[in-house]
């Protein structure tokens, strides 16, 4: 007898087998292989309801509208990248055109490590897929659209945070291992937007060797709840991998079970791949529970071959955390409104902050100056003065006039792009005009 799935499901898979950073690199060709296997071992795609669809391949300005390429595009970007994050498209496509319920982009290079200027490749991302997939999302059906997302990788999405971090109309939730002692070091519970969407960043450290108890308790009393507030129109699982108990990158004790139970109960609408580097011990199993839940069939029985029931227990200390932060969030998000945004980020007319941030896997060292204007009536015009060491193209100024932007804050926008080009001091000058859908660059 033929199985049907409860929810019709599209699955992308781009296994990138001509792009790897080296032959012996976590993230290699070979990543997805086993998955792919255990997907037709399994007889996954003779499910009624479940439908395999080739990835498209992003167009340079699916990439521009999400991200300012420093020099450009053609310099950072390879084409497995653009088929990656096309494989993000056409599931959000997919899934807005009703054609399924659910997508499963399995894909690869990740994307949740890269930020809004883009100075070469870091945490193994090079571009955004799942923002970049938002932005044409939102372009093409409507800039107003709510946009949940929850990464569930073990490392800090802190690409993703970087790029909505002021954007009112997207909620980013992560859930990843304590920054204190995994990359990128960022993602604490202060960490909780800027002064436009103040309150729409959620950040939960879990301690390592958190189990399934503790990521299912957080989902529960903290992101559930959240979403239920927030009322997406498009929810997003950034379903990293490694928070598996057998990677080799990480501390955590998620098993497969685990991840089944999380999407689940999530009930998004779309899963992206992120990372995951235990390639035969973990993603076959881990891939194949999500697929089961997110098809709305018994995933019961999907268990890695060294399962014991131990990797279940979790320290009363580990609980004691969770649950002493899960509160303290939700406070915030349920007193967000209340605060007066210009004594919580001490300014009046800007607000700025200064990074340095780091790509490990490029080596470079961005210096990076970030003012955004405070604004009652829109999120607020951005200006980001970035230069990069190791660079032959010197420091750069990029100017951001946001979708929602008001009449003041796009004219000064154009102004301050204007001005900019003057002179000497940047060498080259961007302006980013997510309200008109447009990039301009001096180069």
């Amino acid at each position: 007898m033929r199985i049907n799935a409860k929810n019709k499901l599209g699955l992308i898979f781009f296994p990138a087998f001509d792009w790897a950073i080296s032959p012996t690199h976590p993230e290699r060709e070979e990543r997805l292989l086993y998955t792919k296997d255990q997907i037709l071992e399994e007889g996954i795609l003779d499910i009624e309801g479940i439908e395999e669809y080739n990835p498209i391949v992003a167009s340079k300005e699916d990439v521009e509208r999400t991200h300012i390429c420093v020099p450009d595009i053609d310099s950072i970007v390879t084409m497995p990248h653009l088929i990656s994050a096309g494989g993000a498209i056409k599931a959000g496509e997919l899934v807005m055109e009703g054609e399924v319920d659910k997508a499963f982009a399995i894909i690869r290079p990740p994307g949740h490590h890269a930020f809004h200027v883009v100075h070469g490749a870091r945490g193994f991302c090079t571009i955004n897929n799942e923002a970049i997939m938002v932005e044409h999302l939102r372009q093409k059906y409507g800039s107003d659209l709510k946009i949940a997302f929850v990464d569930t990788d073990a490392h800090h999405a802190d690409g993703t945070q970087n790029i909505y971090y002021n954007d009112p109309n997207v909620l980013h939730i992560s859930l990843h291992q304590d920054g204190r002692t995994l990359y990128p070091g960022t993602g604490f519970v202060e960490d909780l937007g800027g002064p436009g969407a103040y309150g729409r960043t959620i950040n939960l450290p879990l301690p390592p060797n958190t189990t399934d108890e503790g990521l299912l308790y957080a989902l529960d009393n903290l992101i559930l709840p959240i979403l239920d507030d927030f009322k997406p129109d498009l929810l997003i699982n950034a379903a990293g991998q490694d928070n598996h108990y057998s990677d080799p990158l990480t501390n955590m004790n998620i098993s497969a079970q685990g991840y089944a139970e999380l999407n689940a109960k999530l009930d998004p609408d779309l899963a992206i791949l992120q990372g995951g580097y235990s390639i035969e011990s973990a993603l076959p199993y881990v891939n194949v529970g999500i697929i089961l839940a997110m098809a709305g069939l018994d995933y019961s029985q999907i268990k890695e071959p060294d399962y014991h029931p131990a990797i279940k227990e979790q320290s009363p200390k580990i609980t004691a955390t969770i649950k002493r932060d899960v509160k303290r969030l939700l406070r915030a998000w349920e007193n967000k409104d209340e605060v007066d945004i210009r004594k919580k980020f001490n300014c009046k007319e800007y607000y700025t902050t200064k990074r340095n941030i780091y790509y490990d896997t490029a080596n470079i060292t961005e210096n990076q100056e970030v003012k955004i204007k405070i604004c009652a009536d829109c999120a607020g015009l951005m200006i980001i003065d970035s230069i990069a060491h190791p660079s032959a193209v010197g420091k750069i100024r990029a100017i951001i006039i946001p979708h929602n932007s008001c009449n003041q804050c796009s004219k000064l926008g154009d102004q301050e792009y204007e001005r900019a080009k003057v002179g000497s001091k940047f060498k080259i000058v961007y302006l980013q005009d997510k309200k008109k859908d447009k990039l301009l660059s001096s180069k």
